[in-house]
């Protein structure tokens, strides 16, 4: 993977992201919801010696406090102190507890002792803050005088007196939800690179050539015009390239030119198209590649060879009726299943017909071999074949015709898949002539580099310009014993419905 793969990742699950990112932010609060507040209070005391009007003793006085501020830095932390102050106030704990919330410093320089209580309360902060100076003073005086008030020479002169704090300085709420953002974060970001790096589903065009080593011909989008009631694309939209189908008729359009020009000498006639499961939309590919290819002047023959699903004669507009296994079959002449559809004169429909016992027998005999050889005489053949996975239809059709374009669904269908029904191709000796990613999406981080806005303006300025109507066609070209399809019909044929038993 290279990094843009990654970058896609990580757009491409950004929701993920910010849900728990918004999620750690919302721990790290309710986390502090349920923390004991913590208050602190400050307090400070200056070293001073006794007072005297000599200079000279007032000088070595000064000098005396400035060196007992190491000592009596470390005097504060005693245990005594705390019992000093635990004394004062009542309170029913022990000295090392008090210890414990009471950090005493020394600003640099200086003979200033800067005392930081803490309490569950303001008030309990700051009556600790007091009382430690003055549990200090006592024990100096303990130690470097008689014990009585004021008698070492060197004392602590309570300066500021504390103040009430206003907030609580445990827990940080802007430093909980900070701290529980940015570990959500880190998981958002670590789930995205672990749900790209472990995800096998088809994204790219590059990574199925990669992958496979099979060319994608073709990239359809998924536009909200097509629904499952209308898969047909209007080919001959003219409308400035504003029309939700424009996408999907530009990239059908590719497709065609692709099919045409991938062997000039001997351009495949016959051409399957397959998926590796069902709804991949193979059949809404398969019906809208034959109009592509009509309304290009291309004699065309779609045959339903999906003989399980049918979807044809439903996608086209067209009955049922008899269709391609009743010629198989022996019970229909083809002149009689055939059908025109007024979406193309140069189109002609062979529907499944009846559901046979054995299809895949079927579309294997050598009647079907010589059926496709003869339509591809006269037209392009495209046949909507099943699935490769799911039955082996969709392989024994492939061996019969030129090749096969494997149909998938971007976003959903597997590497694993795709190399599946590859492989399914290849034990049957079919050639795949080219993988079709369908539902492209047309915008997002999925999205193809080369979007459609160039064509859409382009076409734009071109529509600007006089337009001449697409010369007609001349219709198919059929057999002696298909004549009477020579002429193109302005309404469908309907398919003769055959007992069994003819």
């Amino acid at each position: 993977m290279e990094l843009r793969d990654y970058i896609r990742g990580l757009r491409r699950h950004w929701l993920a992201i910010l849900v728990m990112t918004l999620v750690g932010a919302a721990t790290g609060y309710g986390w502090t919801l349920l923390q004991t507040p913590v208050y602190t209070a400050y307090a400070s005391g200056y070293i001073a010696s006794a007072q005297n009007s000599d200079v000279g003793i007032s000088t070595i006085g000064d000098n005396l406090a400035r060196g007992k501020v190491s000592s009596y830095l470390e005097i504060a932390s005693w245990r005594s102190v705390a019992q000093n102050a635990i004394d004062d106030l009542g309170l029913a704990t022990t000295p090392e507890a008090v210890v414990n919330r009471v950090e005493v410093t020394n600003p640099a320089d200086t003979v200033i002792m800067r005392i930081s209580a803490t309490g569950p309360s303001p008030e309990e902060a700051r009556a600790l803050a007091e009382a430690w100076i003055d549990a200090m003073i006592i024990e100096i005086d303990d130690i470097e005088g008689d014990g009585s008030e004021g008698s070492a020479p060197v004392t602590v002169i309570p300066a500021d007196i504390a103040s009430l704090p206003s907030s609580p300085s445990f827990p940080d709420v802007r430093m909980a939800v900070a701290v529980g953002a940015i570990l959500g974060l880190g998981f958002g970001v670590a789930f995205a690179l672990i749900r790209t790096v472990s995800d096998r589903r088809i994204r790219s065009a590059e990574d199925v050539e990669q992958r496979t080593g099979i060319a994608v011909v073709g990239t359809i989008p998924l536009v909200p015009g097509l629904t499952d009631e209308q898969r047909l694309v209007d080919m001959n939209e003219r409308n400035g390239g504003k029309g939700d189908n424009f996408a999907v008729a530009e990239s059908l359009r590719s497709l065609r030119t692709n099919l045409q020009f991938m062997d000039v000498d001997h351009p495949p006639r016959t051409i399957v198209v397959t998926s590796p499961l069902p709804g991949d939309g193979k059949s809404t590919i398969a019906c809208n590649l034959a109009l592509t290819l009509a309304a290009a002047g291309t004699a065309v023959v779609l045959v339903d060879g999906d003989m399980r699903r049918s979807m044809v004669a439903k996608t086209m507009g067209l009955p049922g009726g008899a269709g391609l296994s009743d010629v198989l079959a022996g019970r229909a002449e083809l002149t009689d299943v055939l059908q025109r559809t007024p979406k193309s004169v140069n189109l002609i429909v062979l529907a499944a017909g009846s559901v046979p016992p054995n299809p895949s027998e079927v579309l294997g005999s050598e009647r079907m071999r010589t059926l496709i050889a003869e339509l591809a005489k006269h037209a392009t053949v495209i046949i909507d074949a099943p699935p490769l996975l799911p039955v082996t239809d969709g392989a024994v059709l492939t061996h019969q015709a030129d090749g096969a374009l494997v149909v998938t669904s971007m976003g959903k269908t597997t590497y694993d898949l795709l190399e599946k029904a590859l492989d399914t191709l290849k034990k049957a000796r079919g050639r795949a002539l080219g993988v079709v990613l369908n539902k492209a999406p047309l915008r997002g981080v999925d999205a193809s580099p080369y979007s459609y806005e160039y064509r859409r303006e382009y076409v734009a300025h071109s529509n600007e310009a006089p337009t001449t109507p697409e010369p007609a066609a001349s219709g198919v070209t059929v057999p002696a014993d298909l004549s009477d399809l020579d002429e193109p019909e302005t309404t469908p044929r309907r398919g003769r419905r055959v007992p069994p038993s003819a």
